[in-house]
């Protein structure tokens, strides 16, 4: 599921629609991540892995010159996003013990003055932790994975010299790949440049 249908089909185009399915929602809505869940237990049989990796930053960052109608965007979707999605994944993820993978930041981990952006990263990487303890107890993993620069649209220019997107994949497959008593519980990746 994510908001631009575009990039979802071409991620059904590339996989195939026998291995894929492509669910335009939101993820601050508990509704369309209900339906989301629903229509991909009910093609797939079930769910072994679900992964919150919805973010979005603001254009004025600092405390005193920032927006709060932007602050509260990023807390829906940078927060709220990642409870409203454990919320609506986790009765799938108890029936196959299965692993939630969540996107953090190098920003949730270090103190960048003024920054919102990185106090709802905080916050995420508090939550990963406690839901690696939930998950725990009924054989289930919570997996955080908190990367430095990643050259995608986040930013307004290309980073070519940061990580990639493929960099983030290697690791999020690292950790729901991961043989049934290993529990990955954070991967802190960053760029080598």
């Amino acid at each position: 599921m994510a908001r631009r249908d575009d990039k979802l089909q071409e991620l059904v185009q590339a996989l195939g629609e026998d291995k894929s399915l492509a669910i335009q929602g939101d993820v601050t809505s508990i509704e369309s991540l209900e339906s989301a869940v629903k229509q991909t237990v009910t093609k797939f049989g079930g769910i072994d892995a679900a992964f919150a990796n919805a973010g979005i930053g603001i254009s004025q960052p600092g405390t005193e010159e920032g927006d709060p109608d932007e602050w509260k965007r990023l807390v829906d979707v940078n927060i709220m996003g990642v409870l409203l999605t454990t919320r609506a994944v986790l009765p799938q993820l108890k029936k196959t013990k299965g692993t939630l993978v969540i996107t953090g930041s190098v920003a949730g981990k270090i103190h960048l003055k003024g920054s919102i952006y990185g106090a709802s990263k905080w916050f995420v990487h508090g939550y990963a932790g406690n839901m690696a303890q939930e998950m725990r107890e009924w054989g289930g993993r919570c997996a955080l994975i908190a990367p430095g620069m990643v050259n995608t649209e986040f930013f307004d220019s290309p980073k070519p010299d940061k990580l990639q997107p493929e960099d983030i994949a290697n690791s999020v497959l690292h950790a729901i790949t991961a043989p049934p008593h290993a529990a990955i519980h954070e991967i802190f990746i960053m760029p080598n440049t």
